[in-house]
This record gives structure tokens, sequence and C-alpha cells, in this order.
């Protein structure tokens, strides 16, 4: 075989720069080197959002067949029910209603009368606490100046040469109130006087009937009286009076004497 034939075997991959050997033989064919390989490219994020389908429309209902007269008539009767439920509720809670005001009507009407009745008995007993005070006022103004009774008991006056006599207590009101059946003379005298009229009739400067009322300085003097009444308050603070009563005639003295307690803050009448 040529040198001609043997080129146009030769691959044409073979190296063009392949060397021939000197001696004519075959020639060496060498392989090129392999490329390094790259890196593998960075994934990307796909950010496109996942097909969502659409959602179909809300279906209308459809009557399949129109209400028929029963249906209607039942449909009337409940609503016809309903509505007479709430009349009768309605009736019912105006009733109660009517039934409440009436009981509290009634029970006004008697509240009323019982604030008439116990006005009635507050007017009552506050007229009878005012007298209820005036009374305790009266006892208190008793207790605090005590009226008593000394001499309540008729006596006789046989004559001008007799009399009756009685002290006027110190620190009382002293109540002259007689009466009698004939003239009567009364002297209020202190205890000198009194010794005075004493010894006048003694010494027979005269009778009692005259030398009681005509010794000294009486103090008061009532000549030839039917009846006396007088209050007598030189003793309220001084025990120095004798209230004598003679007559000129044979006569009966009636006597209602009474002292109120009544002390004077001072000496009064003669002892002052």
């Amino acid at each position: 075989m040529s040198a001609a034939d043997m080129d146009e075997t030769i691959p044409e991959t073979e190296s063009a720069g392949a060397e021939t050997p000197s001696n004519g033989g075959l020639a060496r064919v060498e392989t090129a080197m392999e490329p390094a390989p790259q890196p593998a490219p960075v994934p990307v994020f796909d950010a496109t959002p996942w097909p969502v389908a659409p959602r179909p429309a809300p279906r209308q209902l459809r009557m399949t067949r129109p209400l028929g007269p029963r249906m209607w008539t039942a449909a009337l009767a409940l609503a016809l029910l309903f509505t007479a439920g709430g009349l009768a509720i309605l009736y019912l809670d105006d009733a109660g209603m009517q039934s409440s005001v009436h009981q509290l009507s009634s029970d006004n009407q008697a509240l009323k009368g019982q604030n008439k009745a116990l006005q009635a008995q507050l007017l009552t007993t506050q007229t009878n606490l005012s007298a209820t005070l005036g009374e305790l006022a009266t006892v208190r103004a008793e207790l605090e100046h005590p009226n008593l009774t000394i001499w309540n008991v008729p006596q006789d006056i046989s004559g001008p040469d007799y009399y009756l006599a009685g002290g006027a207590p110190d620190t009382f009101t002293y109540h002259l109130k007689a009466t009698s059946n004939g003239p009567m003379s009364i002297s209020i005298l202190t205890l000198e006087d009194f010794a005075k009229a004493i010894s006048c009739v003694q010494n027979g400067q005269g009778r009692t009937n005259y030398c009681m009322h005509h010794s000294g300085s009486p103090f008061h003097t009532w000549n030839s009286v039917g009846s006396v009444d007088f209050d007598f308050h030189g003793a309220e603070g001084c025990a120095d009076y004798v209230v004598v009563f003679t007559s000129a005639q044979h006569i009966t003295v009636t006597p209602n004497i009474s002292v109120t307690y009544n002390p004077a803050t001072s000496a009064t009448g003669s002892c002052a």
C-alpha cells in the first residue's frame, strides 16, 4: 500500500500535528486533553403564583314548582296563629297590668286612710302632750313651792276679851283668808307688838279687842270686817310675825289659811 492510500485512511479526528516517524512507520496519534468540568448554575427562585381556578358564582334557588293552595293556606293559618298568640299575650299582660294598677290604687287609698288616722292620733297625742307638759310645769312649780293649808277649822270668839292667834312661819308666803258670821278685827303683829298688846290687857289699859290692834305699830289691821283675803310676804325672810283675830261680840270665824314655800334671798319685813 502506498503512502497516499494510508493518508486517506487516517481519521479526520487525528491531530494535524502528528509526528511521522523518520523511518516511515505508522504515525502515532495523540489524543487531545479533555476540558475541566464547569460549576453547576445557581438555581433561580420562581415567584410566579400557582394558578387558582376561579370559584363559580352561587347558584340561585329555584322553585321547582309554585306553592300550592294547601301550602298557602297552611302559611296563612300559621301567621294567624302567631298573631292570635301575640294578641293573647298582650291581652294577658294588659289584664295583669290593670290588676296591678287596681291593687296599687287600693293600697294607696288604704295608706291615705291610715295616714289620716295617724295624723288624728298625732294631733291628739300633741294635745295630750301639751296638757301633760302644762301639768308637769304646774307640778314642778308646786314641788318647788308647795302650798300647805295650816288652819281651816271654824273657831269661836266668845267676846271682846278673847282672841285667836297663829304664827306666820318663816320662808313662807302667808295666805290670810277667812270669813265670819259677825264683825271681826284682824292684825298682823310683830312679836314685840304682840307682847305690848298682852301687857296692855294685863295692865287694864283696854280690852283684848282694843289692845291687840292699838299697841305698837301693826303691819296691817282690818277692823270690823266680815271677810279677809290677803297674801302676806313679810315672813318670807323673817320669823317675827303673829296674826290675831278679835271681835266685840260672840262670832264664829271660818278660816282657810295656807302658806306657800317661798324663801326670800334676803331678810324681809321687820328683820330687814
